[in-house]
């Protein structure tokens, strides 16, 4: 579990990224979170878009990757969502 400080170092890490991931109609499946889990292991920090024709909500999906996949959810807004996972090999980002 972060602390609030590290999620606004986060945040604010975050602000130049661009989303790396759509969740569109077919909503969040395995294939896309084992994508994911990918991604975080190689970058630690990431954004996801979720598109206007997705079924599920951004919070419902969120909620879904912080539960089941295990990753920290930094940020939600508006349709966009900010992930954090610590990678095992390549640690890069040193929080406060």
């Amino acid at each position: 579990m972060i602390t609030n400080k590290q999620k606004s170092y986060l945040r604010s890490q975050a602000n130049p990224l661009q989303p790396i991931f759509q969740i569109g109609k077919s909503g969040l499946t395995d294939a896309i979170i084992k994508q994911i889990e990918e991604a975080l292991e190689a970058r630690e920090l990431i954004k996801i878009s979720v598109l206007q024709n997705c079924e599920q909500d951004k919070d419902e999906i969120a909620g879904i990757l912080e539960d089941q996949a295990g990753f920290e959810i930094v940020q939600v807004i508006g349709k966009t969502i900010v992930i954090y996972k610590e990678s095992t090999e390549k640690k890069k980002i040193v929080l406060p």
